[in-house]
Formats: structure tokens, C-alpha cells, sequence
């Protein structure tokens, strides 16, 4: 992932047992530095937890949708 560049939007799943967790998703963020970041499939988990981590990430924006 490291060795995209220029990505405008990402979409990564937040949802533990089968995907990331908001840790990871942040890491991966970092990794690929989107301009957007939409993280889905986050069910039950603390989405606000990642939109935390990337607080300080000025270039991502984490945008949240509600999936319901």
C-alpha cells in the first residue's frame, strides 16, 4: 500500500473479527495519505476511535456515513 501515490479516495472496512481495526485503519490511511477516507462495514465498532487517530492527519479527511 506504501507505494500508492496521488489516491483521492479510499474506502477501508472497520469491523472487528474480519477487518480492521481502527488502529489499523488509521496506519493504512497513513500509509496510502488519501485526500478522503470513508470507512465502512464499521457495525458495532467506535468509529469515532479512528476519526481520533487521523485528528492530527490535516490531509486525510475521514468522512462518516451512516450505513443504516
Amino acid at each position: 500500500m506504501k507505494q500508492f501515490k496521488g489516491i483521492d479516495i479510499v474506502f477501508l472496512p472497520v469491523n472487528l473479527p474480519y477487518t480492521m481495526t481502527p488502529e489499523i485503519a488509521a496506519d493504512a490511511a497513513r500509509a496510502v495519505r488519501p485526500k478522503i477516507l470513508y470507512p465502512y462495514h464499521f457495525g458495532d465498532t467506535e468509529i469515532s476511535r479512528l476519526t481520533e487517530l487521523l485528528k492530527n492527519d490535516k490531509d486525510i479527511e475521514v468522512r462518516v456515513r451512516d450505513m443504516q
